[in-house]
């Protein structure tokens, strides 16, 4: 039995949870004393209680909090594992039972009720969704009839959103992203959460670097704080190598994480004035969006959008941008260098995945293979810092300081194969 005093200051930590993750403290702290009740009634064990029931409680709580999953892209970059019928995004990368999408969601559904999820994917990949998140409703999923970047796709969930709730606090991210340390990724989006509900900003999550990458945009950041975000000076897209190195030991740069929070009010004030041409479109459709007329009718005027992304359209124009510096083990599973730093377990070490695999006078290669990992081997001698993967009638050996032009090898092969192998 919790004692009076650790009874009171369980309520004023469950008040304030409740508060700084956008539910009321009333109701937390009512709950708390509705829980006492039971455990004085009926002899339950407070610390059991408290430990199950809290999270749970807490999830039904913070009704304004939405969480944006943008699932529509190819994954061109990690090609040939991830192919215009299933991107990599829908993957079972790790052989871990969740593919990159139920690995999002289920990392966002600690702090957003599984109502307030909307996923924006391409129209061919409605069954994959509906199949991979049950959780979620045909209406839960915007469905872009054409890939149009993501400005438009944040664009149209915004409008979704506001509809429903003009006093949403929104997370958008992307699905293809890993996040080793769960911990402080939550308290990382919880924190910005709390701090657009109070303020007009337009907050991205910048992660601190951990060494010279260029594959990965940056964020510049001033001197100016506050509550521990800063304000943005420049956004930069993916450098070569030399000016990787600059901007990672000048300290004043963190990497793009694609992963951003605001107020739905401040995000359409945003678009409306730095980007009319998408907004005089979505405008369009208002009184349509979250009813059963909303697809139909953003499908007829979509390819009239602007073919651009966030930064360009509205980060890099806005004044009101802040950065939350963050550090818990993010990588984004866009490129199969990004896959090898994330696996190596020391430098220049060689990865296998999903098979067995002998290295001779080899070192800083991946290798990985579609199949039963059990019943493969792939040995590999004498060549250094290689991309080895085959998946569906495709092998691509390819260095791993060249992974940029596989874009471009599989936009060939679609052309000469005529689609064959996309």
């Amino acid at each position: 039995m919790l004692d009076d005093l650790s009874f009171v200051q369980y309520v004023g930590e469950v008040a304030s949870a409740f508060d700084s993750l956008g539910g009321s403290p009333v109701v937390g702290a009512t709950w708390c004393f509705l829980l006492q009740w039971s455990i004085v009634s009926y002899g339950i064990n407070a610390y059991i209680c408290v430990v199950i029931l809290t999270p749970v409680v807490k999830k039904t709580m913070h009704t304004d909090n939405y969480c944006v999953i943008m699932g529509g892209g190819v994954g061109s970059r990690f090609w040939p594992y991830s192919r215009e019928a299933k991107p990599k995004q829908f993957l079972d990368i790790f052989a871990t039972g969740r593919t990159l999408l139920q690995m999002t969601y289920d990392r966002f559904s600690k702090v957003i009720p599984k109502e307030n999820f909307v996923v924006v994917t391409n129209a061919i990949y409605r069954d994959l969704v509906l199949e991979q998140l049950p959780e979620l409703t045909p209406g839960q999923i915007l469905l872009e009839p054409m890939r149009r970047n993501t400005a438009p796709c944040i664009g149209w969930a915004t409008y979704h959103i506001y509809a429903k709730n003009p006093n949403a606090n929104v997370l958008v991210t992307p699905a293809d992203h890993l996040i080793l340390q769960e911990d402080a990724f939550d308290e990382a989006i919880c924190r910005s959460l709390d701090y657009v509900k109070a303020h007009p900003k337009l907050v991205t999550l910048g992660v601190r670097p951990s060494r010279p990458e260029t594959g990965y945009g940056y964020i510049q950041f001033t001197d100016i704080e506050d509550e521990h975000f800063v304000k943005v000076k420049t956004f930069t897209e993916k450098p070569n190598i030399e000016m990787a190195k600059v901007f990672y030991e000048s300290g004043e740069f963190l990497w793009n994480s694609g992963m951003f929070a605001w107020n739905v009010q401040t995000i359409l004030d945003a678009f409306h004035q730095y980007l009319p041409s998408l907004t005089s479109i979505l405008d369009e459709v208002k009184g349509a969006y979250a009813t059963d007329e909303e697809q139909s009718r953003v499908s007829q005027v979509f390819s009239e959008c602007p073919n651009i992304s966030i930064d360009y359209a509205v980060l890099e124009k806005a004044d009101n941008v802040m950065v939350l510096p963050v550090d818990f083990g993010w990588a984004d599973l866009g490129t199969w260098g990004s896959l090898y730093e994330l696996k190596r377990e020391e430098p220049r070490a060689n990865v296998s995945l999903h098979t067995k695999a002998l290295f001779y006078e080899a070192e800083g290669n991946i290798v990985s293979l579609d199949g039963d990992p059990e019943k493969q081997l792939v040995v590999v001698q004498g060549i250094n810092d290689c991309i080895v993967a085959q998946s569906k009638g495709v092998l691509l050996i390819c260095k791993r300081d060249k992974e940029q032009r596989i874009k471009e090898f599989m936009g060939e092969a679609s052309v000469q194969f005529d689609k064959k192998f996309d």
